[in-house]
């Protein structure tokens, strides 16, 4: 079976460079093409030293040129958006990183994917521990009547609350089953207790010196439970977007997150 052929928007960025060293190491995957706002040469060199492929600002000419079957994006919604129309059209599946999209932007990905007949994987974090992070606090959400998220991250992520905190407040509510969260005390300075997210108050922290970490703590009479994950490297998230590449081909619309891929 010939290896899937991919292309990378924000192809200098720091995860758009891990993505390419994963799919030039993966033996299911081959770099095509990859594209960025500012491009210094046409072509650029594989990392595993095994050549070069197209290397361009323009987006259409590579998808016209080097046929991908999917395109990752890990950029920011105002290129997220364009470039995942601009692809669809080009019947190109798409794997996006990219947080922050409007529901409205997610549901116009969806449509125009259905109409095309290809697959996009949307996730709010492609790092597996993450997604089972969340998994867990679906469960617990249906034994603690109290829950609150810290999420933290570098100073550089433009979006807050966190894609995947916001996805976790939802999972925890969901778990629920329509029980209502623990009644709090009415408190005059609401803006101290964190942005409100389907009955979850999420706390945001931003400051160099971090990547990503994440608890949710849950809590009633006598006894919390923290559930906790910490990104130490962006290799932590490769896996997930290899999963996702080989998965997306297979799939026709929009599949939010990757605890559909793994079964959870």
């Amino acid at each position: 079976m010939a290896p899937i052929r991919v292309a990378v928007i924000g192809a200098s960025g720091r995860m758009g460079q891990e993505v390419i060293k994963a799919v030039c190491l993966d033996p299911d995957t081959q770099l095509v093409g990859a594209v960025e706002a500012g491009v210094p040469c046409e072509f650029l060199a594989l990392p595993d030293g095994s050549g070069t492929v197209p290397f361009s600002s323009n987006l259409e000419q590579i998808l016209s040129d080097c046929r991908p079957d999917v395109l990752v994006d890990f950029t920011i919604a105002s290129v997220t958006v364009p470039a995942a129309m601009t692809a669809l059209k080009h019947k190109v599946n798409l794997v996006i990183g990219t947080t922050g999209l409007k529901q409205d932007e997610i549901n116009q990905i969806d449509n125009l994917a259905r109409e095309q007949g290809t697959g996009v994987v949307l996730a709010p974090n492609f790092a597996l521990g993450a997604v089972i992070m969340t998994y867990l606090s679906k469960i617990s959400s249906k034994y603690f009547d109290y829950a609150e998220i810290i999420e933290l991250h570098h100073h550089l992520k433009v979006d807050a609350p966190s894609g995947t905190s916001i996805k976790t407040a939802r999972a925890i509510a969901e778990g629920r089953n329509g029980k209502p969260a623990g009644v709090m005390p009415e408190q005059r300075d609401t803006e101290s207790r964190g942005k409100m997210v389907n009955g979850v108050p999420i706390h945001s922290v931003r400051l160099p010196g971090i990547l990503a970490r994440q608890e949710v703590r849950f809590g009633t009479a006598g006894q919390t439970l923290s559930i906790i994950h910490d990104t130490t490297s962006r290799e932590c998230y490769m896996p997930g977007v290899l999963l996702a590449i080989k998965e997306v081909i297979n799939r026709k619309g929009l599949v939010f997150g990757l605890d559909t891929l793994l079964g959870l």
